[in-house]
């Protein structure tokens, strides 16, 4: 049985007794933490998603934390997206970019007060990153990691759930939007977001100490509504057309080619980390563009651990980032980054593990 060493570098999050407890098979590593992925029947734990409710441990979202005077100031430098409006209480989905225009993160901003903003990130080291902005610009801002762990409640019957928790007030939350509360005084911050297209709510803990406490709360109240565990699903994001920053991107991939541009404002101020290089980018247009591929064949593919090239004529065109067989499909199915000279329709071949041609067809997505 393959087995985790123990060690301090990997962390794990506030509910991961409760996890343990549960009985999760299956983890990743994010953010130098454990996610759990699966309980042991990834076919329930999918259609729970699709059909039901379920919760999943996300404590690995970690929070950068900017606080002080400058907060504002450096949020914006930051993001190639205007934060002049964002009110307190909205989230913003924000595609940060190096000084290329590379995209390097795709958090949401949380903002919490006109000084203090959370960016939940993906998997990269952010916390670095606007650290050393911030001293480069000189700014008067705090940069921390502060106690928050997110639990999320995915899926249709989400809402129930969560509202039974906290009072009907959460279904007046815009996506994305959020608000401060407790529960059996514990802190929390319910927003209505997730990783999958299904609704849902993640519920940011604010006292590490107590994780076992609302793991236990949200179980009781999804009990009546028949709440499942897992962990954000390969197969329902893929479907839903959810881009996944450091998987289906890499060191030279623009949020452009990504079908991200419309989360790009180009008036913002010229100090904002990497908008020169977008403006550039989107006058000439990118170079590539990101695709659905839907594979020949009606028999699971296994998972690779790398991309894997996309030919035309024995050219190399692209790459397909990932690929997972879709239950509502019963098709494998993936994602091509891939030369704007390929479009919806055309056929390609896929250069699989053991050497292994496979054609598939290019579609738009999302999947479903």
């Amino acid at each position: 049985m393959f087995q985790v060493h123990a060690t301090a570098r990997l962390r794990p999050s506030p509910f991961f007794n409760s996890v343990v407890a549960e009985g999760c098979t299956n983890a990743s590593i994010y953010n130098r933490m454990i996610l759990p992925a699966s309980f042991g029947d990834k076919d329930k734990e999918y259609w729970d998603l699709l059909n039901g409710v379920v919760m999943w441990d996300v404590g690995a979202e970690r929070q950068v934390q900017l606080e002080g005077p400058d907060a504002a100031k450096l949020a914006q430098i930051l993001s190639p997206r205007d934060l002049s409006k964002c009110k307190i209480g909205q989230g913003k989905y924000v595609p940060l970019c190096n000084h290329d225009g590379i995209l390097i993160n795709d958090p949401i901003l949380l903002k919490l007060r006109e000084d203090l903003f959370w960016f939940s990130i993906a998997d990269s080291d952010i916390w670095f990153w606007a650290r050393a902005i911030a001293a480069e610009r000189g700014l008067d801002v705090k940069i921390s990691e502060p106690d928050v762990s997110p639990l999320a409640v995915q899926g249709p019957k989400a809402g129930a759930v969560v509202s039974s928790i906290f009072g009907d007030w959460v279904h007046d939350l815009k996506y994305f939007w959020f608000a401060e509360s407790e529960i059996n005084g514990i802190p929390v911050a319910v927003q209505r977001s997730g990783w999958s297209k299904q609704g849902g709510f993640e519920i940011y803990l604010r006292d590490g100490t107590r994780g076992d406490e609302l793991w236990n709360i949200v179980k009781e109240a999804g009990a009546p509504f028949g709440i499942g565990n897992g962990g954000p699903t390969s197969p329902e994001r893929t479907e839903s057309g959810l881009v996944s920053c450091g998987s289906d991107s890499d060191d030279t991939t623009n949020p452009y080619e990504v079908r991200l541009g419309n989360y790009i404002d180009l008036d913002v101020p010229d100090d904002v980390i990497g908008i020169q290089a977008l403006r550039r980018i989107h006058a000439e247009g990118p170079k590539r563009h990101q695709l659905g591929l839907i594979l020949e064949g009606d028999t699971p593919d296994p998972l690779s651990f790398h991309w894997e090239d996309i030919t035309v004529d024995g050219q190399k065109v692209g790459d397909m980032t990932n690929c997972v067989w879709s239950p509502r499909l019963s098709k494998n199915i993936g994602y091509a980054l891939i030369s704007r000279s390929c479009t919806i329709g055309d056929t390609v071949t896929l250069s699989r593990s053991g050497g292994r041609k496979v054609v598939a067809t290019l579609v738009d997505m999302p999947f479903l």
